[in-house]
């Protein structure tokens, strides 16, 4: 089979998913721990790429949000984000059926279609209207599934709250999601695009705006970084345990400037 053949490519890409998924294993597998310092093991190194990422929001993410906010109808920015959401339902069926929820990786495949056709490519939420409630799975939330710790936390630049686990998903996750690759002309391509450099710029700026006030809320505290990454966990194990999550303001894969729910 020759070496760039679209078959191989999608192989060399899972079998890079398996080993990423072996890195993120090694962590010992357990619950949310009970002490903060011990799932922030380096946390002087979290807490300065965390000012750095707040200065960037500072002048970069939340501007941009707030001319979004102003200048964009409700209306419009719903449809944006119903858009956004569905291009991520077939990705969220894959995982689904890694983790063995085989009647949730069939709900989304069914808001994808229904969604794709009759709400105009996303931009209207019909599938709502006949009972079919949205979910959304990232290969971070399979990781866990199969065992892969939550632990230690991680601070990234750009991207915010993670760890390990959460950073081999977030890589999987733009490598193998089934909408980006056929963007990016096939599997092993991974050339970039107008539509996915459009897809990603719109993600963060209407990700962002709807953290607006979860972040303000957040920022009021004592120790916002604290705060942060309290909230961050606390989501990502809801998430994993397929909970709604009603205790918490804070949207999936909570960072500065983030994939809409």
């Amino acid at each position: 089979m020759p070496s760039s053949s679209p078959l191989f490519s999608l192989l060399r890409r899972g079998a890079v998913g398996i080993a990423l998924f072996g890195l993120a294993a090694c962590v010992n597998p357990a619950d949310e721990p009970t002490y903060a310092s011990a799932a922030d093991p380096i946390e002087p190194f979290n807490r300065y790429m965390f000012e750095l990422n707040r200065v960037g929001d500072e002048f970069l993410g939340k501007p941009v949000a707030n001319i979004y906010r102003g200048t964009v109808p409700d209306p419009a920015r719903e449809s944006v984000t119903n858009a956004l959401a569905n291009l991520r339902l077939p990705w969220t069926a894959v995982n689904g059926v890694l983790q063995g929820e085989f009647a949730r990786a069939g709900t989304a495949i069914a808001r994808f279609a229904l969604n794709s056709t009759f709400g105009f490519f996303g931009l209207f939420d019909m599938a709502k209207d006949v009972g079919l409630a949205h979910h959304d799975e990232d290969f971070g939330q399979t990781l866990g599934a199969w065992g892969a710790s939550g632990d230690p936390y991680l601070m990234l630049p750009v991207f915010g709250p993670s760890t390990p686990r959460d950073t081999v998903g977030m890589i999987v996750d733009r490598t193998v999601d089934p909408v980006t690759v056929i963007a990016q002309g096939g599997a092993g391509s991974g050339r970039g695009n107008g539509f996915t450099t459009a897809r990603s710029a719109a993600g963060f700026v209407a990700g962002r705006e709807r953290t607006l006030e979860a972040l303000a809320e957040l920022e009021r505290g004592q120790d916002y970084y604290a705060a942060v990454r309290s909230a961050y966990r606390q989501r990502r194990a809801v998430d994993i345990r397929n909970e709604e999550s009603t205790g918490t303001t804070v949207p999936r894969r909570f960072r500065f400037g983030a994939d809409v729910d």
